[in-house]
């Protein structure tokens, strides 16, 4: 592939995803919603229009990483240190649920497994994958609907955190189990020690940023440091502490939402964000779905799997949201919002691949689910807010 060949794939890229994203807002859907269905249609599997290169992928990282800095930048400190232990309880529910689900979908299907047979790791491995939540499109829905910074926005946000990490200790104690050579207490420290040293150097990076900030208010400089923030954490999370990158930059963002220009930083973020970097992501979701290996079986076990991975997630998230006290509607908020799979599912998936617990074909399955809860997610949380709206005027 010729270098400059990447300029009209994201040329596109651009304006399809643009037109697309447009085309959306006038059905009054969010345009997230368009920008993935314009992936899907020039990805591969329709027209074909621009393949899955490594650069786009790495260009699709950048933007989600973005995506979850800036989230990290909006978040209100003070309700997050609110909703820390709802937070968590969510998250823990979130995961448990769609665990069981997952393994008993499986096993509805291809019968049950004895204990410790690869059968019954395949069968919790599709649990796993079911564990995985991301939340960036669900926060892009809520900051284009404005209520990313409420109570039910920082929650979603605080137990989407949390859910990762547990998700990948439980898919570490899976290989684990798998494979005798992986020790799952090394992840328990390394999650323990990426906190304890964000927590650590947070202090240190706020009060030099706020000194910057007092000293160059409203200056470029400071979105630019901040950028190598983001950048550098997002780095350390996955080399030296092995937590997912959107992790280290939602960490950063949360660093620097207290400074006075944080608003400001959040701004610069959006221009590139906007531009370029948000349409890669969500059209690369559209790139991954491939139809070539699909057959009457598959599809049926794909439609369970999206299902079952949807209802779970609204189940536990939002029963454990009930039971935190939050009331009806926004416990299905919450729920809803945490329905959403995206890079992290398919990382865990990849993994599942590499190590033997997952077959090629079950890949359409996880495909399919980012394509449903990226698509649905959106527009059910609109509805939601949208009835909220109704109810308030009258």
């Amino acid at each position: 592939m010729e270098a400059y060949n990447v300029f009209k794939d994201l040329a596109i890229i651009i304006i399809f995803a643009k037109l697309f994203g447009i085309l959306a807002r006038k059905c009054k859907a969010p345009q997230v919603v368009g920008e993935i269905i314009a992936g899907l249609l020039i990805g591969p599997s329709v027209l074909g229009l621009v393949q899955q290169s490594d650069f786009l992928v790495q260009m699709a990282e950048v933007g989600v990483v973005l995506l979850m800095f800036s989230a990290g930048l909006e978040t209100d400190l003070k309700e997050l240190m609110k909703t820390g232990l709802v937070a968590f309880l969510i998250a823990c529910a979130g995961v448990f649920i769609p665990l069981i689900g997952g393994t008993l979908l499986y096993m509805g299907f291809y019968g049950a497994a004895p204990w410790g047979s690869d059968k019954f790791y395949t069968a919790v491995f599709i649990g796993v994958i079911m564990t995985a939540t991301s939340v960036s499109i669900t926060v892009q829905s809520l900051k284009e609907m404005g209520k990313l910074k409420g109570k039910v926005g920082t929650t979603i946000l605080s137990a989407a955190i949390i859910d990762d990490v547990i998700g990948i200790i439980v898919l570490t104690f899976v290989i684990g189990f798998k494979n005798p050579d992986s020790n799952p207490g090394s992840v328990v420290v390394s999650t323990l020690l990426f906190f304890l040293m964000a927590f650590a150097a947070g202090i240190i990076v706020f009060r030099i940023f706020k000194k910057l900030d007092e000293r160059y208010p409203h200056t470029q400089r400071i979105p630019i440091l901040s950028l190598a923030l983001c950048f550098f954490f997002a780095y350390a999370a996955e080399h030296f502490f092995g937590i997912a990158d959107i992790t280290g930059a939602y960490v950063a963002g949360v660093i620097l939402c207290s400074i006075q220009d944080s608003s400001y930083i959040d701004q610069k973020m959006e221009i590139s964000s906007y531009m370029m970097f948000g349409p890669i992501f969500f059209a690369s979701i559209g790139f991954k779905t491939s139809i070539d290996h699909l057959n009457g079986s598959i599809l049926l076990f794909s439609a369970a799997f999206v299902i079952v991975a949807l209802v779970t997630k609204i189940i536990g998230c939002g029963l454990m949201a009930r039971f935190c006290k939050f009331s009806i509607p926004d416990s299905v908020k919450i729920g809803v919002g945490m329905m959403t799979r995206g890079e992290v599912a398919l990382i865990v998936a990849q993994k599942g691949l590499s190590v033997g617990l997952l077959t090629s074909e079950y890949f359409t399955a996880v495909i399919l689910l980012i394509i449903a809860s990226s698509v649905f997610t959106p527009i059910i949380l609109k509805l939601l807010y949208s009835k909220d709206t109704a109810a308030n005027a009258a």
